[in-house]
Formats: structure tokens, C-alpha cells, sequence
């Protein structure tokens, strides 16, 4: 039987939660604290763990760097769906946090059973995790923040001779990401340069709260200039969309412009932004030799059927690699439908993109 440490400061919360995870048959074992967190894994280590973010004593942040540091598994934040919370969501997922879970209310949430299932399959996919593989990403990631700062200038100038000679459009990537993705899709993007020809199109499972501040926190580490897609927006060079979170994304024609933009979220996928509508979609209004399918880490198969048929059609596909990907699943399942013409670790992927595109 799998054991799951639930490291949160209310006792209604840690009820909640044991309870949820009992009844999914886990062993359970709390902690109000970070530091009675930390004892508790020194005792005893658990197969994952859950960790509230904002706690007295010793926070969550505090707690899971040592947690990184000395005695590593994985850990899923629950954290409040406010913009600070947001900000705090994704220091932790770059400390190296598998995934997160919004609490619906607040930081005390008593409707927390509105997102059992999701906790649940978040704790599944913690368990099938890599939690080492985010050492070296967050290193990559410090090495690539300090080159775009540096080539600040540079890149500002860059951005805006993209946009002063915006030509028509050759082609487009796409990218599917959701379980361990916000760190990955950040070394990613951060290897194309600022006049990257194409523009991207990115489908990351998130919520809505949650999108604009990881788009804001993009656009100030990579080069490209990455925006939430939060209304009809014209698909430019240069220029990274991240699909706006609980809803899905369509291109529609305006004329003689092909534009981007977010719609209600269909029942008819399980996952949103929706990775399989949006390639759908791009598959409907590019030809497929102009379009590149990315998919990266992530725990089902959200795309992979869509991004197949694009492939047999002439689209080019990469699948992030088993050996870098945090949750081998959307990857695998496109690999196992013959989708993926590559397949390659997170750090060679945008260098194949561009291979393919100059």
C-alpha cells in the first residue's frame, strides 16, 4: 500500500484530504507544518506527498527545498487559485513539485471534494513521476534565465524588427503539455531567439487563474514574446500564445488573416485547454508539411490521436523523450499510435524544430 504524507495547517483540510485518499485505498499520514513534514519523511518516507503552501512555522516553499534537497519524492502543492497563489505554484513547480491542485475556496476549502478526482490522478501520476529528472531542468532553466537577461537588449530589439516586418505566415508549432510541464515548456520555448519565423501555439492543461501568470512569467525568460491567448488574436512571428486555462482553443479566418482564440471549453474532451481540438483545428487552416506537432510530458493521451492523423498527412511530430519527460504519457501514447517522427529529450527540442523550419 502506497503512503501519501498531507503536509497542511488546517485541520479541516488535513481531514478532507485523508479522507479522499483513504477511501482511494492509500495509507495516510499528517502534518501541520513544513517542519513536522520534514520530520515525518526523515522517520518515515513516503511514496509522495501533498503540501499546503502557505503555513506558519515553516511554509511549503521552505519545506519543499529541503525536501529537494535531502530526501527527494514527489510532491503535489495544493495552493489557492488567487494570483499570489499562482506566483507561489510555479517557484515551487520549478523547485521541482510534480504537479499542483487549486483548491476551489480559498486556502480553507470546503468544497475540496469538487476536485477529488483530480487530486487523485495528480497523487497517480506523482507516483509514476521522475522526481530526479527536475534537477538538471532547473539548472538549465537558471543557465538559460541568466542568457536572456543578459541579452536583454538584444532581444527587445529583436522583437521589434519581428514585429516591424511581419510577413505572412510559412507554418506553425504546436505544442500538447500538461502533468510536470511549466518548467519544461519553459526550456523549450526558451530556445528559439526573438524572430523565430513561426509562431507558436501552446495547449497546457492549467487553470484559468492560472495562465496569464505563467504566460507574464514566460515572456519575461525567453526570448519569443509569449502571451495568454484571451481573446481572437492574429497568429504573428515571434510570438508563443498560451491557450487561456478551463476553456479551449480554435482558429477562426478574418478575412484574409488566420487568428487564434479561446472558446468555451468542450465536453466532448476530458482535458483543457484541450491538446486534440487545438490540433484539430491548426489542421483545418495549415497545410500539414507547414505545421510541427511538439508533445511533451503529461499524463494521459490529450493529442495524441490528433497529432497522429497530422503526421500520416505530412506533418513533422516530436514526442519528448521517456528519459526527460516528468510523466511519460502523452509522449508514449503518441509513440505507440506510430504519431511521432522524433523522439528526443526536452533540451534538443527546439533545435530540431528550427532545424526543420530554416
Amino acid at each position: 500500500m502506497k503512503t501519501i504524507l498531507v503536509i497542511d495547517d488546517s485541520a479541516l483540510m488535513r481531514k478532507l484530504i485523508r479522507q479522499i485518499l483513504e477511501e482511494a485505498g492509500y495509507a495516510v499520514e499528517v502534518a501541520k507544518n513544513g517542519q513536522e513534514g520534514l520530520d515525518a519523511i526523515k522517520a518515515s518516507p513516503p511514496d509522495a506527498v501533498t503540501l499546503d503552501i502557505n503555513m506558519p512555522v515553516m511554509d511549503g516553499l521552505t519545506c519543499l527545498s529541503h525536501i529537494m534537497a535531502d530526501a527527494p519524492v514527489p510532491v503535489v502543492m495544493v495552493s489557492s487559485l488567487t494570483e499570489k497563489g499562482a506566483l507561489s505554484t510555479f517557484e515551487a513547480l520549478e523547485m521541482g513539485a510534480i504537479d499542483y491542485v487549486a483548491k476551489p475556496g480559498g486556502t480553507v476549502s470546503l468544497n475540496i471534494t469538487d476536485i477529488k478526482d483530480e487530486l487523485l490522478s495528480k497523487i497517480r501520476s506523482a507516483l509514476r513521476s521522475r522526481v530526479g529528472k527536475t534537477k538538471g531542468l532547473r539548472q538549465r532553466l537558471k543557465e538559460q534565465r541568466e542568457h536572456v537577461v543578459a541579452q536583454a537588449p538584444k532581444r527587445e530589439k529583436a522583437r521589434r524588427l519581428s514585429k516591424a516586418k511581419a510577413k505572412p505566415i510559412d507554418g506553425i508549432v504546436i505544442i500538447g503539455v500538461s502533468t510536470g510541464g511549466p518548467g519544461t515548456l519553459e526550456e523549450v520555448i526558451s530556445g528559439f531567439p526573438a524572430d523565430f519565423p513561426w509562431p507558436i501555439l501552446v495547449a497546457q492543461h492549467m487553470p484559468s487563474k492560472f495562465t496569464k501568470v505563467f504566460a507574464d512569467r514566460l515572456n519575461k525568460s525567453c526570448a519569443m514574446n509569449v502571451k495568454e491567448l484571451d481573446r481572437a488574436t492574429e497568429l504573428m512571428p515571434g510570438t508563443v500564445l498560451v491557450a487561456k486555462g478551463d476553456a479551449d482553443v480554435k482558429l477562426i479566418r478574418r478575412k484574409d488573416k488566420v487568428l487564434a482564440t479561446s472558446v468555451p471549453s468542450s465536453p466532448k474532451f476530458l482535458w483543457h485547454p484541450s491538446v486534440e481540438l487545438m490540433a484539430q483545428s491548426v489542421g483545418e487552416f495549415y497545410e500539414e508539411d507547414s505545421i510541427i506537432c511538439v508533445q511533451l510530458t503529461g499524463m494521459g493521451n490529450d493529442g495524441a490521436s490528433a497529432m497522429t492523423d497530422l503526421n500520416k498527412k505530412g506533418a513533422r511530430t516530436i514526442a519528448e523523450s521517456e528519459e526527460s519527460a516528468v510523466v511519460f504519457g502523452m509522449p508514449q501514447v503518441l509513440i505507440e499510435m506510430g504519431g511521432a517522427d522524433v523522439v528526443l529529450d526536452s533540451s534538443d527540442i527546439a533545435q530540431q524544430v528550427m532545424d526543420w523550419v530554416y
